[in-house]
């Protein structure tokens, strides 16, 4: 998949190189279902915790990074672009973000609750506590490959 984009992307891999292989959500039934509204619906942007790249030995992402992002099995399906990027907490979540992440009915609301309760479990994996004052990265995308999906 990388190498695909690679080949037909070279200057925006000059600009970039380095590239993430990850997938949505901490199950394969979420990856799954993720991706399906990134392949097929609406979902631009996605949300995780600071800390969470911390624990994975991650740095944060960064304008113009690229994501292969795998399904629920770990087959690279697409690569994605960040657009833009922000750290903030979850009071700074915004109607114009949970709509653009596509999930659920799309509010801000119902973006706060399936955030927390997410981040609440991935946090008590990890032997952590969530909390409001936690640091959030929100990142908006792009779909660059493969053609047939890109936006």
């Amino acid at each position: 998949m990388w190498a695909g984009y690679a080949a037909a992307h070279p200057e925006a891999v000059a600009a970039a190189p380095d590239h993430t292989v990850d997938r949505f959500g901490d199950s394969a039934e979420l990856a799954d279902e993720l991706l399906g509204l990134v392949l097929h619906g609406p979902k631009r942007a996605t949300a995780d915790l600071v800390a969470e790249f911390v624990a994975r030995g991650e740095t944060l992402p960064r304008v113009g990074s690229h994501w292969v992002a795998c399904d629920g099995a770990g087959a690279p399906r697409a690569v994605l672009r960040s657009t833009e990027l922000r750290v903030g907490t979850i009071a700074d979540a915004d109607e114009a973000f949970a709509r653009d992440e596509g999930e659920g009915d799309r509010t801000l609301g119902s973006w706060r609750r399936e955030h927390r309760r997410y981040w609440e479990r991935t946090c008590a994996a990890r032997g952590a506590t969530f909390t409001e004052e936690e640091e959030i990265v929100f990142e908006r995308f792009r779909v660059v490959w493969p053609p047939e999906v890109a936006d």
